[in-house]
């Protein structure tokens, strides 16, 4: 008995020749390596997405939190919805926010030179021309709120800058006891 072998490999119906082992391996590689590729890029997107949004809830969470000033300049968007340009050579900066269904309220503090309460005035949309000897224009409900306390006892200057709604109103009361330094308490409240 004779044994024949084929002179050439044997082909498939379709007319293909079958796949030899190291391309069904390479083949193998290629399609594992796209099926990471397009489960695991989303994976971890959504890995660092999902941390990036659990700080950031806490952070807001802490902010929200807070009862009182914080020693802190507010952020630019906060200082954009309720209109305080805060002077960059400002210091002891705090703020507190309040908000309800109907009104929100920002208050901030800061000291700053002569030259810089003429900027955050003219940034505010009024001057110190404006402002009223002896006049504190923050009332006693906003500046209980904050432990503001408007002694007689200096001289006090302030004035109310008031928009077109929806923009916001600020009162301002300026401590000018020493007109070099002035301190600057401003209560900008809006209402959407």
């Amino acid at each position: 008995m004779t044994v024949t072998h084929p002179t050439s490999p044997p082909t498939r119906p379709d007319g293909k020749l079958p796949e030899d082992r190291r391309h069904m391996l390479r083949r193998r590689w290629l399609t594992a390596i796209i099926i990471v590729l397009l489960v695991g890029i989303p994976a971890g997107y959504l890995v660092i997405s999902a941390g990036q949004s659990r700080a950031s809830g806490r952070d807001k969470e802490r902010e929200s939190s807070v009862v009182g000033l914080q020693d802190n300049r507010p952020s630019l968007m906060k200082r954009r919805i309720y209109e305080i340009p805060i002077p960059s050579d400002a210091w002891h900066v705090a703020y507190y926010e309040t908000s309800n269904w109907k009104t929100s309220r920002l208050y901030v503090q800061f000291t700053t030179t002569a030259a810089g309460l003429d900027a955050y005035l003219h940034d505010s949309g009024t001057s110190r021309a404006a402002l009223t000897p002896g006049d504190v224009t923050i009332g006693s409900r906003d500046a209980g709120i904050v432990g503001w306390d408007f002694r007689p006892d200096h001289d006090w200057s302030g004035t109310t800058v008031t928009r077109e709604k929806p923009r916001p109103t600020s009162d301002i009361t300026v401590n000018l006891t020493d007109p070099a330094f002035p301190r600057v308490y401003v209560v900008s409240t809006t209402s959407p």
